[in-house]
C-alpha cells in the first residue's frame, strides 16, 4: 500500500468506528481485524501504519468526529506534512478543500470533561487518560516464578510494591506464549492487580467475586489462596471463559451464572457466610480510555444513569452475603465520583454500623471513603476501590 492508500484505509476504518460508537456496534479492534481479514494484500507494515493512524486520530478527538476524514484531518492540523497524503491518487484521499470539517482536539466530550473535573481530574491528570497504556503481566505463583517470567519474556521487569506484577517496555503479543499457555502468567494491568489486594489476606477464606466476568481478579484471588472461591456473573459468554482459564492456572473456582435481578436467589445459600465479597462493578470505563479510546464516544448521560443504578443494585445484593465482621470490596475502573466515591458514601449512609477501612495499597491515594489510582500519578489504568467492614 502507498502512504496515501494507508491514509484512505484509515479514513474508511474511522468511519466504521464512528458509526459503531454512535450505534453501539463492535469495538475498534474488532473492526480493524475484520477490515484486514478481507484485504490480504495489506502487509504487516501496512496494517501497523494504518492502525497507528486510526488510533492517533481517535485519541486526539474528544467529541465524536463528523466523519473519518474529519478525524484524520485533525492529525493534519497538528502535523501539516500528513496533508501530502491527501493527493487524490487512485487509492488515496481526495485533496483537502478549504473549510471542510476538521475534528477538534480534546480529551472527551464536554459533558464528560465537566464530570471528570467535578471528580477531581484536571490538567495533566485529565490529559493522561488518553495516553498509551503499558503492557503488564501477573505471574501465577502456582505455575511459575518471577525469575521464570523474566527469563521467558524479554524486557519484563518487576513493578515495585506488587510482588506478582511485571511490565514490558514495549507492546508484545503474548497470548500464544508457551508460558502463558501453561498458566505461568496472565496479561493484567498493574492497577487491576493492585485493587484486588484490597480484599486483604484471603488464604483459606470464603470469597465471592460477584461480577467475575472472564475472571481476571478471580484468578488473582485464587492465586492468593482464597477457598472456597465463588465466581458469579450474569453474562454467560464471559463467565464461560473462566473455566478454561482456571484450569490452565491450576485454580479451583466454583462458577455461578445468575439471572439479572435475581442474584439474591442464586446466592441464598451464602447469606451471611462470606468472609469477603468483591464487586468489580460494570462501569463507564473512564479509567481504561488508554486501552479503549473510542469508548469516550460511546458513553452518554443515559448510559451513565443505568450503570449507576446497576452499581447500587450490586451493593444491595452483596451486603447481606457478608458475614458479621467480614469485608465488602467495591471496585470500578471509573474515575467518575458518581460511580465510585458517591456510591460508597450512599451505601454507608444507608447501612449504619458499616465502616470504610483504608486499603493502604502500594499505589494510589485516598479519595473519599476509598482509594483512587490514576494513569498520570500511578502509571496504571484508573480505578476506585473501597474496603467496607460489616458490623460484628
Amino acid at each position: 500500500m502507498t502512504p496515501a492508500a494507508r491514509a484512505e484505509a484509515a479514513i474508511e476504518l474511522l468511519d466504521a468506528i464512528i458509526d459503531a460508537a454512535r450505534g453501539g456496534g463492535a469495538a475498534a479492534d474488532t473492526l480493524i481485524a475484520r477490515y484486514f481479514a478481507t484485504r490480504r494484500y495489506a502487509g504487516s507494515k501496512d496494517r501497523r501504519a494504518v492502525r497507528e493512524l486510526v488510533y492517533a486520530a481517535i485519541r486526539r478527538a474528544g467529541e465524536v468526529p463528523a466523519s473519518g476524514r474529519a478525524a484524520l484531518l485533525g492529525l493534519v492540523a497538528d502535523d501539516p506534512a500528513l496533508g501530502a497524503l491527501f493527493d487524490g491518487s487512485p487509492h488515496g484521499p481526495a485533496p483537502i478543500v478549504a473549510g471542510e470539517p476538521v475534528a477538534a482536539a480534546g480529551v472527551a466530550p464536554a459533558w464528560l470533561v465537566e464530570a471528570l473535573a467535578a471528580s477531581g481530574l484536571a490538567g495533566d491528570e485529565l490529559a493522561a487518560l488518553t495516553g498509551r497504556a503499558p503492557l503488564d503481566l501477573r505471574l501465577n505463583p502456582v505455575r511459575s516464578s518471577l525469575a521464570d517470567v523474566m527469563a521467558a519474556v524479554p524486557g519484563a521487569a518487576p513493578i515495585a510494591g506488587l510482588p506478582d506484577a511485571l511490565r514490558i517496555a514495549e507492546g508484545a503479543m503474548l497470548e500464544q506464549h508457551p508460558l502463558h499457555l501453561s498458566g505461568g502468567f496472565e496479561v493484567q494491568d498493574a492497577g487491576s492487580q493492585a485493587v484486588a489486594l484490597a480484599a486483604g489476606p484471603v488464604a483459606g477464606r470464603a470469597v465471592i467475586d460477584l461480577c467475575a466476568g472472564a475472571g481476571g481478579k478471580t484468578l488473582a484471588l485464587a492465586a492468593a489462596g482464597a477457598a472456597p472461591l465463588i465466581a458469579c456473573d450474569v453474562d454467560r459468554a464471559r463467565l464461560s471463559r473462566l473455566g478454561p482459564r482456571a484450569e490452565r492456572a491450576g485454580a479451583t473456582v466454583e462458577t455461578r451464572l445468575m439471572n439479572p435481578g435475581q442474584e439474591t436467589v442464586a446466592l441464598a445459600d451464602w447469606r451471611g457466610r462470606a468472609d469477603v465479597v468483591l464487586i468489580d462493578a460494570p462501569c463507564s470505563g473512564t479509567g481504561t480510555w488508554r486501552r479503549n479510546p473510542e469508548s469516550r464516544w460511546r458513553l452518554t448521560p443515559a448510559r451513565l444513569d443505568r450503570l449507576a443504578a446497576t452499581q447500587a443494585h450490586l451493593l444491595a445484593v452483596a451486603q447481606p452475603l457478608v458475614r458479621p465482621g467480614g469485608a465488602l470490596v467495591y471496585i470500578t475502573c471509573s474515575l467518575l465520583d458518581r460511580e465510585g466515591a458517591d456510591q460508597v458514601a450512599a451505601f454507608l449512609a444507608a447501612h449504619p454500623g458499616w465502616v470504610a477501612e483504608p486499603p493502604a495499597l502500594p499505589v494510589g491515594r485516598a479519595h473519599g471513603a476509598g482509594w483512587r489510582l490514576t494513569p498520570a500519578r500511578d502509571s496504571t489504568d484508573g480505578f476506585f476501590v473501597a474496603r467496607l467492614r460489616a458490623p460484628c
